[in-house]
């Protein structure tokens, strides 16, 4: 059953309806919920082990979301707090809501597009999978340098691999438990593994959890656009100018990303 204003997670929803919930949409532009983590939280919404625990006020079979990180609404207030979101909005459009599954396989991904165009981590991604299945913890760390050398991964990113595929089997991290913490426990729970620092959590937090105030500063494109738009180069610089974002600096990401590729005639799968 679906409750009026009510989003049906897909898992209890096979015909595909989804109704936005109403108190989602009735949060204000600069709503209380850095991320969507805390509106579960608020909701009494537990994940973790494909266990669900509801509020008494809904069905079992119920689940209410937050608005897209990219809504009518975040994109009024922000293009009001900062003009450069209007010009952005005025030439190229509103951008895509990109998001990814969270998990080992899209934190992999991310580890893989470390310094390196999305095109090429793609690439060697798509190579990964190819040569063992299924990407799991266990079959990454039954590969030899050379058969990651086969996939065309790095030593480097080899170690990395290895690294949170070992955190993950033994138990050091739960990436399922990350929804149950803040910003600043998620990011601990992330940089305690080697090779992932603060732009692998931002994305990570960004893309998959859909944390609503995040600004990869150690983004490459987001510096050069933020340069282009504002004439800011250095980080505090950046820094200083997002926090007139705040707390819709993930929608402001999604506009500098979109304002960058749209400028060069380029596209990206961020999925």
């Amino acid at each position: 059953m679906v409750k009026p204003g009510v989003f049906m997670h897909p898992k209890h929803n096979p015909g595909g309806v989804e109704k936005i919930s109403t108190m989602a949409s009735n949060l204000n532009c600069c709503n209380p919920f850095s991320n969507w983590m805390g509106y579960f939280n608020f909701m009494n919404y537990n994940l973790g082990d494909g266990k669900h625990e509801f509020n008494s006020e809904l069905e079992n079979n119920d689940m209410i979301l937050p608005p897209p990180i990219v809504n009518e609404k975040d994109i009024a207030c922000l293009r009001r707090l900062d003009p450069i979101f209007d010009q952005i909005h005025l030439t190229y459009g509103a951008p895509p809501n990109w998001s990814r599954e969270p998990g080992f396989i899209s934190l992999c991904r991310i580890i893989l597009e470390q310094q390196v165009s999305l095109s090429s981590a793609r690439a060697h991604f798509l190579k990964l999978v190819e040569y063992i299945g299924f990407l799991t913890p266990e079959n990454i760390l039954k590969l030899t340098d050379k058969e990651m050398r086969t996939c065309q991964i790095s030593r480097q990113k080899a170690r990395y691999l290895r690294a949170l595929s070992t955190a993950v089997r033994e138990g050091n991290l739960n990436l399922n438990s990350l929804t149950e913490l803040d910003e600043a426990a998620i990011r601990q729970q992330l940089t305690q593994v080697t090779g992932i620092g603060a732009w692998t959590s931002d994305i990570y937090l960004l893309f998959c959890l859909q944390s609503r105030d995040i600004l990869p500063l150690g983004d490459v494109a987001i510096r050069s656009a933020v340069k282009t738009l504002t004439g800011c180069v250095t980080p505090e610089d950046i820094d200083s100018r997002s926090r007139e974002w705040a707390p819709l600096r993930s929608l402001a990401s999604f506009y500098l990303w979109h304002a960058y590729l749209c400028s060069r005639n380029r596209t990206a799968d961020f999925s």
